[in-house]
This record gives C-alpha cells, structure tokens and sequence, in this order.
C-alpha cells in the first residue's frame, strides 16, 4: 500500500524540466528537485530548440533555464515560451551576474532569477515562490531593485554595459564569446543585416572605434562576468 501512495503521489508531484547546457548543473539540481516530495524532475535539456519540443510534450508545472545554453539563447528560449505557452513559469538558474541580467530576463518572461553560487536550500524556496505566482530574486536585488524605484535607475548604472537593450547585451555577450556575425544571427534567428547594425549601436553606446575594440571589451567583459 505504501507503494501506490508513493507513485500517486509523485504522479501528482509538480512536474519541472530543466534547461542547461552543462550535464553536472542538470544533475545536481535534480539531486535537490528529486528530494522534495511534491517535486520531479519530468525532463532535460541543453538547447532551447529541444527545451521548446519537450515542454509541448512533458507539459511540465515550471521550466528551470540558465541564460546561455548550447547553440543557442536562454533569453530567446524565455520569449519563445511567454508567446506560445502563456503563462507556464520559468526560473532563471545561472551564473550570470544578476544585477546585469535578470531585469533582461524579466522583460523576456522569467518570474525568478537565482545565481548558481547561492546557497542549495534556496533552489527549493525559489521554486516555491515562483509557483506561487511571485517574482523571485535575492535580496541583495529586491533592495536594489527598490532603490532605483526612489532614485532612477541612471544614478545607479555601475557600468555602461547596462546602458545596453535586451538585444544588444545578447549579441555584445556573444562577440564575447567569439561568436561570428553570421553565427550569432542564426542563433537568434535574426538577419546578419540586423546583427551588424545591434554591432554599430553597441559601439556607439559604448564609445569604441572600431571591431577590434568592440571585440576585446565583450571577450573582457565576458571573463570578468562569468569567469567558469
């Protein structure tokens, strides 16, 4: 008997789907996902193309995405699931810096945003507000992100790189990954046309003169931000 009311209760159990290109990340998470009892694992992926595919077939309760995945964008990845699933939650899991990315990754869908060095009893707490319909964020951010409610978000840019659109950061983070034009287009599935110009407003932005200096402030930038 005790069998049947375990398996019907992990039947009922909130399905999750993982989305990270790193296999260790995925399992690691599902080590701690596994261990609640009204939580599962329902799937995995590493790219946003299968992400898509097996959230239509796994119909999971809330999908878990880091920003970069593998051939592609964990941004597009959010805006793709906010046009053709509504309202299905997502929690950002990454390594990227939080106060550079995760108003990007609100504006593109999530409902969360947790850093990958924080504390592993967190993963749980944020899964749980976000199924719960809140916004999820450390609070080392929601106090930041009150303060520039009262004082303006300008008086408090650490780095012209905030300065940057949505768009802009995407294709500034992959030049620094040394990622072609013409790559970088397909990835987001965007004309190289359109990426040479997202190319020129980022140097203007941030005052370069030329390629070669757009190149080496994304590949800085990119080591400094997530150094792994």
């Amino acid at each position: 008997m005790a069998t049947v009311k375990q398996s019907q209760a992990r039947s009922s159990a909130t399905r999750i789907l993982l989305v990270d290109d790193h296999a260790v990340v995925r399992y690691g998470m599902a080590q701690i996902i596994n261990r609640e009892k009204d939580m599962m694992v329902c799937g995995e992926e590493e790219d946003a193309g299968k992400a898509l595919s097996a959230i239509e077939r796994l119909k999971p309760d809330l999908v878990i995405a880091d920003i970069s995945l593998k051939d592609s964008s964990g941004l597009e990845l959010m805006r793709n699931i906010k046009a053709q699933f509504g309202k299905l939650p997502v929690l950002v899991v990454s390594a990227h810096d939080e106060s550079v990315y995760a108003e990007v990754a609100f504006r593109a869908g999530a409902m969360g945003y947790l850093m990958k060095g924080a504390p592993l009893e967190k993963v749980v707490t944020a899964i749980r507000r976000v199924l719960s319909g809140n916004i999820y964020v450390s609070d080392a951010l929601g106090a930041r992100m009150l303060q520039q409610q009262f004082q303006g978000k300008t008086d408090l840019q650490q780095s012209p790189v905030e300065g940057l659109s949505d768009r802009e950061l995407e294709v500034f983070q992959m030049l620094g990954e040394w990622k072609k034009t013409a790559q970088i287009a397909q990835e987001l599935h965007l004309s190289i046309k359109t990426i040479e110009y997202y190319r020129e407003q980022i140097k203007r932005k941030l005052n370069l003169k030329n390629s070669a200096e757009l190149t080496q402030r994304a590949t800085a930038w990119v080591q400094r931000e997530n150094p792994s």
